[in-house]
């Protein structure tokens, strides 16, 4: 199985290690032409959202990036990757990608210094799971069709809709591989 990383800014590097780790191939996307080969899934890392959105324009990547979601193409995105599919971002005109039906709020928690650990968190069937919130978005509000995956304080903070799963955290952080390892084997299920 190959996975493909958007590498343009962000966490790719370590998100590429897990997934090697669990058996995966992995290739990094950095220009247009990197989206034309062969892969079986797309990771969109936490980062800076806006910067990423900026540079999947300016590389010519945008397009392509869109077509590959729509047309089906499993996708797992942490933190900036769960802002760049929202349909909708609370007090702020922009969209990036816009295939996930849900409203985030960016910086949710706060600035640098809001980030935190939570140590018992479930994910779906996964119990007791590591979540490390950076600079964090949170979900305000799913519609129909979106699966809630995660909640921390009563807060949204992972979700599953069709292809895609996304959350606020960085799972590729805590050493614990059930939510990339849950993904993978989705992709084989399909």
């Amino acid at each position: 199985m190959k996975i493909a990383v958007l590498a343009v800014q962000g966490a790719f590097e370590e998100q590429e290690k897990v997934f090697r780790e669990l058996g995966a191939d992995t290739i990094q996307l950095r220009q247009a032409k990197d989206l034309d080969g062969e892969f079986d899934a797309l990771v969109l890392p936490g980062g800076e959202s806006t910067v990423q959105g900026k540079l999947l324009r300016e590389l010519d990547m945008y397009d392509k990036v869109c077509k590959l979601i729509r047309d089906g193409m499993p996708v797992f995105a942490t933190c900036a990757g769960l802002i760049l599919l929202a349909e909708r971002i609370a007090g702020d005109e922009a969209v990036h990608i816009g295939t996930l039906p849900v409203t985030v709020k960016r910086n949710a928690y706060g600035r640098q210094l809001g980030s935190f650990h939570y140590a018992e968190g479930e994910f779906g069937d996964i119990c007791d799971f590591p979540m490390e919130f950076i600079r964090a978005p949170y979900v305000e509000s799913v519609s129909d069709g979106v699966e809630i995956m995660a909640t921390v304080d009563g807060r949204i903070v992972g979700v599953r809709y069709e292809n895609q799963l996304a959350m606020a955290f960085h799972p590729e952080l805590g050493g614990d591989h059930r939510i990339h390892q849950m993904f993978l084997d989705s992709i084989l299920k399909s």
